[in-house]
Parts: C-alpha cells; sequence; structure tokens
C-alpha cells in the first residue's frame, strides 16, 4: 500500500543494491514520526483527522513522499490541497495557525507556496478587519498576529501596505507584536516592566536583539504614527540590549522629529536602567535634542528666518522640558559637569524666556555636590544667564549661599539697575553685562587684596609675637646666667670717648653757640641739578 501512493518509497526500494531489505531510512520526512504515521493510515484508508495545526505538515510530507496525483488519484497531498483552500485560508484565525506551523516546515513550505499563499490570505483578511471590526475588540486580530515570526510579519505587513493599509494600522500591529515578544523588557507605553525578571548582563539577550533590530527596520516610516512613549521604551532596550548603531540611530531621529510632544517622564524613560538607580551615559538623550535643533534650524532657514533670533513655539516647549529633565537627574553622582552643562548648551539660550526652570535645576545640582570648589561651582552657572531670572529667582539666588559670589552680584547689582532707573522694564542687556564684567573684575581684585592683607596682617602678628617671646627668654636667661657686668678696659674707654663727642645731640644742638652770635637760619637756596 505504501508502494502504491509514495513514488518515493518505491524509488527507494527498486534502486536498492541490498538484497535483502529489511529498513528504510525516512528521518528526513517533514513533521517527523507522527505525521509520517498519519501518511501511512492514508494509505492504508484508516481515517484521521485534517486540521489547520498539521496540514502544513501533511502538505510537506506528501511532497517529500512524492504522494501526489501524478502517481496515483486522490492523493495525499490532493487531500491537503482541498482542506488548505476551503477551509485553512477561509479564516484570519486558521490561515496565522498554518503559517505558524510553517516556521519548522522550512524551506518546502516555501517550495509548495503554502507560505505565500497564507502571507497573501493573511494580508487581505487582516486588512478587512482593521476597516470593518467583525469582533471586540477591533484589534483583536493584531494578538493573533503576535505569534508569528518576525520574518512572516514583515512580510504580512509589507502585504497590507500593497493593500493600502493606514500607517496606523501597521503601527498597531508592531505596536502589540512588540509589547508581546518583548514583554519583559518592552511591557507598555510607559515603560514599566517586570524590574525581578531582567537582569543586568545584557549578554543574555541576543535574540532579543535581534528581534528588536527587527522590529525597528519595520517601524512605520510616516511622522507621528507611534507614541512617543513606546519610542522611548524601545530605545531604552536597545541601549540596554546593546543593538546596533543604525538601530538606535532611528530611534533617536524618530524621537527628536517630535521632542515638543515628549515629556519629562518619556525623557527619564530612556536615561535610567530598569532598576532606577543608575544613569546611562545620556549620549542618546544628547543625540535626540542636537537633532531637534538641528531640524528647527533647516525649517528657519527654509522659510527665510534668522535661526538666532527667532524661537518657535516648538523650541520654548523643548527648552522648557529638558531644563525640567535636567532638575529630574541632577542628584545623581553619575552626572559630571561637563554631561550637565553638555545637555544644557545644546538648548541655545534665546529659546529660553526666562531661566528660572534652568537654575532649579543648577541649584538642585550644586546642593547634591557640595564638595565642589568655587571655580567648578562657576563653571556649573555659566550656562545660565542672571539677568533672565524672574524676580523671586532673583530674590532666591541672591539669598543662595551655594551659588558663587559672581552670580549673587549679577542679581543684585541688577534689581539696583532697576531701583535707580525706577522703570519696571528691562534696562539695556548689552550695557548691563558689559558695566557688570566691570564691577565683577573689581570686586574680585577687591577680594584678592583683602585676602593679601589678611595674610600679611597675620604674618607680622606671628613675627612680633616670635619675637617678643625670644626676647624675653634671652634676657631672663642673660639674668640668670651672669651676675652684675664688670668693667673692661675697652668699655671704660668707649664710654669717656662718647662723653667727650661733640656732636651726641645731633647736627641740629645749638646749645654751644653764643646767643648775640648772628646766624643766618633760613632755608638753603633749593638748588636744580640738570644735564644740558
Amino acid at each position: 500500500m505504501l508502494l502504491a501512493k509514495s513514488n518515493y518509497i518505491r524509488k527507494l526500494i527498486f534502486e536498492s543494491k541490498e538484497p535483502e531489505l529489511a529498513r528504510i531510512d525516512l528521518s528526513g520526512i517533514p513533521g517527523g514520526p507522527e505525521i509520517f504515521v498519519k501518511a501511512a493510515k492514508f494509505c492504508y484508508g484508516v481515517n484521521f483527522e485534517i486540521t489547520v495545526q498539521n496540514v502544513a505538515a501533511l502538505r510537506c510530507a506528501a511532497e517529500y513522499l512524492q504522494m501526489t496525483d501524478t502517481y496515483c488519484d486522490n492523493n495525499l497531498a490532493g487531500r491537503t490541497e482541498d482542506f488548505f483552500a476551503q477551509v485553512a485560508l477561509s479564516s484570519l484565525s486558521g490561515a496565522i495557525i498554518v503559517l505558524k506551523s510553517c516556521e519548522d516546515l522550512l524551506p518546502l513550505a516555501e517550495d509548495v507556496k503554502i507560505v505565500q499563499r497564507c502571507v497573501d490570505a493573511i494580508s487581505l483578511k487582516a486588512c478587512n478587519e482593521a476597516n470593518f471590526p467583525s469582533r471586540t475588540p477591533p484589534n483583536w486580530w493584531t494578538e493573533e498576529l503576535s505569534i508569528l515570526d518576525i520574518e512572516f510579519i514583515g512580510r504580512i505587513l509589507s502585504g497590507m501596505r500593497k493593500r493600502a493599509a493606514k500607517a496606523l494600522t501597521l503601527a498597531s500591529a508592531l505596536i502589540t507584536y512588540t509589547e508581546r515578544n518583548l514583554r519583559d523588557l518592552v511591557r507598555d507605553h510607559s515603560g514599566r516592566c517586570t524590574k525581578s525578571s531582567i537582569s543586568d548582563d545584557s549578554g543574555m539577550y541576543a535574540r532579543e536583539r535581534e528581534l528588536l533590530q527587527s522590529i525597528v527596520s519595520l517601524l512605520p516610516s510616516e511622522k507621528a504614527t507611534l507614541p512617543i512613549n513606546f519610542l522611548c521604551c524601545l530605545l531604552r532596550t536597545a541601549i540596554f540590549v546593546k543593538a546596533s548603531n543604525s538601530c538606535k540611530n532611528e530611534l533617536e531621529k524618530r524621537i527628536s522629529v517630535i521632542l515638543e510632544h515628549v515629556t519629562v517622564d518619556d525623557l527619564l524613560v530612556m536615561s535610567f536602567t530598569y532598576n532606577g538607580e543608575k544613569l546611562y551615559d545620556l549620549d542618546s538623550i544628547r543625540s535626540i535634542i542636537s537633532g531637534f535643533m538641528e531640524k528647527e534650524k533647516n525649517m528657519a532657514v527654509f522659510s527665510g528666518g534668522d535661526f538666532e533670533e527667532t524661537c518657535s513655539a516648538a523650541m520654548h516647549r523643548v527648552a522648557k522640558t529638558v531644563d525640567s529633565y535636567l532638575g529630574e537627574i541632577a542628584t545623581y553622582p553619575e552626572l559630571t559637569i561637563s554631561k550637565f552643562n553638555g545637555i544644557a548648551t545644546l538648548v541655545r539660550k534665546g529659546a529660553r524666556k526666562v531661566d528660572d526652570d534652568l537654575y532649579r535645576a543648577i541649584d538642585i545640582y550644586l546642593k547634591a555636590h557640595p564638595n565642589l570648589d568655587e571655580m567648578e561651582r562657576e563653571k556649573v552657572c555659566s550656562v545660565m544667564d542672571p539677568l533672565k531670572l524672574s524676580y523671586e529667582a532673583r530674590l532666591h539666588a541672591s539669598q543662595n549661599k551655594r551659588l558663587p559670589v559672581q552670580i549673587v552680584l549679577h542679581t543684585l547689582y541688577y534689581d539696583q539697575l532697576k531701583l535707580r532707573s525706577g522703570a519696571d522694564d528691562q534696562p539695556d542687556a548689552a550695557a548691563t553685562r558689559s558695566q557688570l564684567q566691570s564691577d565683577v573684575s573689581l570686586v574680585s581684585e577687591n577680594e584678592a587684596l583683602r585676602s593679601e592683607l589678611t595674610k600679611m596682617k597675620l604674618y607680622i602678628s606671628d613675627m612680633q609675637k616670635d619675637k617678643g617671646s625670644s626676647a624675653k627668654s634671652i634676657s631672663a636667661a642673660a639674668a640668670t646666667t651672669s651676675g652684675p657686668r664688670k668693667h673692661t678696659f675697652f668699655s671704660s674707654m668707649s664710654k669717656t670717648l662718647g662723653k667727650l663727642n661733640p656732636f651726641k645731640h645731633g647736627s641740629k644742638d645749638t646749645s654751644h653757640i653764643d646767643d648775640n652770635i648772628a646766624v643766618d637760619i633760613t632755608k638753603p637756596r633749593r638748588r636744580r641739578f640738570s644735564v644740558s
């Protein structure tokens, strides 16, 4: 019966050179022993059930065993083809299950056109379901698709795109697929995930890395088709699993295009590890902000405006978001001054109407890093313009002991200018800054001189103390060691000559001059010495 239905088995037996053939090798049959048993039952006329789960394997086995109508009418290949066309492809769920079973039957399933026919049927029925849902929830079909291999998903989405499916429809299918197949890394759009199931060893996620890179390559190119927080979750996952640079660059580019809609929480999702205890290197954040600024610059040039003088509403929103973001990450010890300033300076100063949010971030950073010296604190504050602080912020800054002296002087001087002018409008910024620079330099010089004078006073005081103590010790020692001093010959002679000295009272002593003698006491004539 096997020889009558299977040309492959017939050839094995007839072409065998063994005189007594007792065993043939059928280990390569698609579907394994279970499918061979069903094929054998078919040959012997034993009833068995063909289902959507085994129809693909039976069709591939029929092809492998050459059980086609060419060798016998109503053979296994014809029976499976009828079921495949009339039952399996008639529903979306049936076609998906058949395609799923083909993952273990490649490449034979491709050769007999099962895969392509399933892809075409699924693409058509998915488009119909997206436009005219037949059940609730309307996107039930995206859950059905999520069991398939990513390669099949790509082919199905390509077929749907050819059938004019909307970009939002394709995005919905990819979002559901990502959330189901990267469950531990991308739980939902808010970035929440099961922290306990995630290991810190990114090398364990080789399969997830390949899957993520494939998903990113399938994202629709249309703008605003994917939720922002979903893209941020993808980027954090890409950073964690060490995805390729092209994958990360693609995600950074997509986020930078719509950065004005990104919230602080979205930026924080990309910045921290899954346990929330450590910062990433923040290179992706800088690339995203730089990409947005470059886009704004190109738009300004295209519209004929001046990028340095005009700021769009989107840029104002981004500046506020970035400043608030800096305030959130300022407390972490991994954030160095260069990284803090690097992010702050990416937003040009004209984009900030006021610097209050940036001042808040600076104050938090200085409070969280109390060991910074004066120069380092000045470097942190260099990204802020004190003249753009509100009155409340200037009042706080003038009393803030964490700020360097230069910033405090700026705020105080600005308020004094307003009081002097008696006007509520802001003084000329250029003149104010130049005056402030000169005042600050004078204050710095005065501080340096005051410091030097203080050091000199302390030095002289110490010298005097040392001199007094040494003089006392010497006199005390002389008094104790030697008695009354004896007069020597030389000391007596010196004393006698001193009494005979006519100039002992100085050159101005006139006690020896007679009062009757006239003396010219006028001032001597001043002479001018010159060389002619």
